[in-house]
């Protein structure tokens, strides 16, 4: 087994050499002037609610001081993340980004500001602006966003004021969670190991193993609930309170306009998901047959069924994906191979380093990844998935920062499609316990974005209602997950995870950062069967020239808009039940192989 140590660590030293290059000083203090630019020009041009007319030159001067600001400070963060994300003792990281947050704490009022002076346009207005700016053509949709987000703003005053406070607020409150998990270690069989550690070992074959390391994860989560039950509940209640505040009905309200997606959109999607859930269900009992049980405890989700004599080390996961995205289109595989040689990947799990698996945008059209590799197809599918994101930040680099800008909901598109690429090449050339062990990595995956992420996102609502009402204490947000798995897992689980809301990072930042994971798959599943019909019909480079086209585009229009593209029709639906008609008969044939087995 390839140790941590062997596992490749992402290059810095293209960006600065150190964390003291003169360098890095440099670029904070041309930052810093940016800035300040900056605001003097909003303050010249009178960008504010109700402020100075907007004219087209006027318009053109923000645009471009925005959009190099950001691309500065962008490039200072991601600098700064590919230290503290991977080692929360390095002390100096820590505070050259608290210099980054408290220096780029303008640029929410700034922002605040613009959103409201776009919003005084009226259509008729933002025509005219239109036909006499290229500019103002180019960032449209950036436009058209702002006018809905300035009419659930508050008084400028107000936005100003929850910008400045969010680093000592919400912000902050995410910052402690993730700098106190990630050193959070439970006792495993006499050895101190990062919950990153344990949490790997849910995939072990020997259920002593699976359990012994589940109750010590649990464990070392009751040790930290206090400390994580205060974030959630000042995460949460900011976000409800501004929610309120800027007149949203609820707290998913917001997340909808974020996501670039409409109520009937979600309604449709989440109809299909709860009509799915039985034949889940269907899999997680065909799964405890296959390990011998009755029902599957939570230390079994991710136990593997079926066998693989391949040991899914990093360098043979890597060298299959290389092979598998090239069988896609030269242009994928050659992004592949640049982002190995070229060291963009964290690999391997350490003390110390946060867990989970994210992509970055770096600078120009390069990326980061990290991830907690281990060795199995799932981990190789992360990688595709992680590298799918990576793919989407090259074909999006020739558009400005503001374009670029893209909806979680398409976000996920790129990289659902990459690990569906690497999935179905490894079930093609697999049969028997093979075949088996593949299944079972493509349909934990997919239940996990289904079934569990519905269960994130019950939980996340309630959690919104109840903490409207007073801060919520450890065992009530405890009780809140479990009803929120059972709904969602049904009667198949003996044994619960109530933890589950401490484990995941993601109740800590955006508001229902769950449910657009769910969309990204069951929407990329249905743009992959587009490209399984055009290869068939000789047609695989027209759909691969479209399909980076709807890439760049993601930060140009909604999400409907760009699947109207492709034909969908997210209101409909047949769409989402199709794509989830293609996991069904995955279903249906690992019960049959399960059967078989048995």
């Amino acid at each position: 087994m390839t140790s941590t140590s062997e596992m490749p660590r992402w290059n810095t030293t293209d960006l600065y050499a150190g964390l003291d290059d003169a360098q890095l000083s440099a670029d904070f203090a041309t930052l810093k002037q940016g800035i300040s630019e900056l605001e003097a020009l909003f303050n010249v041009l009178d960008v504010k609610k109700d402020g100075g007319r907007v004219t087209p030159e006027g318009l053109e001067r923000v645009l471009s001081a925005v959009n190099a600001v950001n691309l500065r400070r962008g490039v200072l963060g991601s600098y700064l993340n590919a230290f503290t994300s991977v080692d929360s003792r390095n002390a100096l990281a820590e505070q050259k980004m608290g210099e980054l947050t408290t220096l780029a704490l303008p640029l929410g009022p700034l922002r605040s500001r613009l959103t409201a002076w776009l919003g005084g346009l009226d259509e008729d207005a933002l025509q005219v602006l239109l036909a006499a700016s290229a500019a103002a053509r180019d960032h449209e949709y950036f436009i058209r966003k702002a006018v809905k987000f300035a009419a659930h703003q508050m008084t400028p005053p107000e936005e100003d004021l929850a910008a400045r406070l969010n680093p000592s607020g919400a912000g902050g409150w995410a910052k402690l969670y993730g700098n106190y998990t990630s050193r959070l270690k439970g006792e495993y069989r006499g050895d101190a190991l990062p919950v990153t550690a344990l949490r790997a070992l849910a995939s072990d074959p020997d259920p002593s193993v699976r359990r012994d390391a589940f109750n010590a994860e649990l464990a070392a989560w009751q040790t930290a609930e206090l400390v994580c039950a205060a974030c959630m509940n000042g995460v949460k209640g900011e976000q409800g309170t501004l929610a309120g505040r800027r007149g949203f009905s609820d707290a998913v309200e917001p997340s909808l306009l974020s996501n670039g997606i409409d109520r009937a959109t979600l309604d449709a999607m989440q109809g299909a998901v709860v009509r799915s859930l039985p034949d889940f269900q269907r899999y997680y009992r065909a799964k405890a047959g296959a390990l011998g049980k009755a029902k599957l405890d939570w230390w079994d989700i991710t136990a593997p069924v079926g066998h693989t004599d391949t040991e899914w080390l990093y360098p043979a996961g890597a060298d299959f994906v290389e092979e598998q995205f090239r069988s896609y289109s030269p242009k994928m595989g050659d992004f592949a191979a640049r982002a190995f040689a070229e060291n963009w990947i964290d690999a391997g799990p350490r003390d110390g380093k946060r867990g989970g698996a994210f992509c970055m945008g770096w600078a120009g059209d390069a990326s980061r990844i990290m991830m907690n590799h281990a060795p199995s197809l799932d981990s190789v599918s992360t990688l595709a998935h992680e590298l799918g994101h990576g793919y989407h930040n090259l074909v999006k680099s020739p558009r400005t920062p503001l374009q670029r800008e893209t909806p979680m909901t398409l976000a996920e598109t790129a990289s659902i499609f990459c690990e569906t690429i690497i999935q179905n090449a490894a079930l093609a050339t697999s049969q028997g316990q093979e075949k088996l062990y593949v299944l079972e990595t493509q349909l934990l995956g997919h239940s996990q974005v289904v079934v569990d992420i519905h269960s994130r996102f019950l939980f996340e609502q309630a959690v919104f209602e109840k903490r409207a009402e007073r801060d919520l204490t450890p065992q009530e947000l405890c009780d809140l997950m479990t009803w929120a798995q059972r709904e969602a897992y049904g009667d198949t689980l003996d044994t619960l995870h109530p933890y589950m809301w401490a484990v995941k990072p993601h109740y800590y930042g955006s508001q229902f950062y769950n449910y657009p994971y769910t969309f990204g798959l069951l929407f990329g599943l249905g743009v992959y069967a587009q490209y399984k019909q055009a290869r068939e019909a000789g047609q695989a480079e027209e759909f691969q020239r479209r399909y980076d086209e709807l890439l760049s585009s993601t930060g140009l229009a909604d999400a409907r808009t760009l699947a109207q593209g492709f034909g969908i029709d997210l209101h409909a639906p047949d769409f989402w039940e199709g794509s989830l008609n293609l996991i069904r008969a995955q279903i249906d044939e690992y019960e049959h192989l399960t059967a078989a087995q048995g």
